[in-house]
């Protein structure tokens, strides 16, 4: 069974869909092999950032970005957040807009 990804709103696709091109591309595939292989990729695609919140790390010529995701059942994951990493660690406002979004998506599911 594949796995499916959603986003949490069409506001966070055109996020992710608007991200640089070269860094767009890595993400699509990235996104690819999730579909495929399930989200547990590890390093240097995917991440977990603990309490249920992962990261998916896509590089491009232009830079690095996150999306940060969470799973839920029936193997979909629902992508929360994405931004131009900037800094070394995520920035707290960007970890506590995930948590809100995964928080209202698991009280949904």
């Amino acid at each position: 069974m594949q796995w499916t990804i959603s986003f949490y709103s069409e506001a966070v696709k055109d996020e992710a869909l608007g991200l640089p091109a070269g860094i767009l591309a890595n993400l699509l595939h990235i996104l690819e092999m999730i579909e495929t292989f399930g989200p547990s990729l590890g390093r240097p695609h995917t991440a977990p950032l603990g309490k249920g919140l992962f990261e998916i790390r896509a590089k491009g010529r232009e830079g690095i970005s996150r999306s940060l995701f969470c799973t839920l059942k029936g193997q979909e994951i629902v992508i929360l957040h994405t931004f131009i990493k900037k800094t070394q660690q995520i920035p707290k406002k960007h970890m506590a807009v995930a948590r809100n979004r995964m928080q209202e998506v698991r009280s949904n599911d």
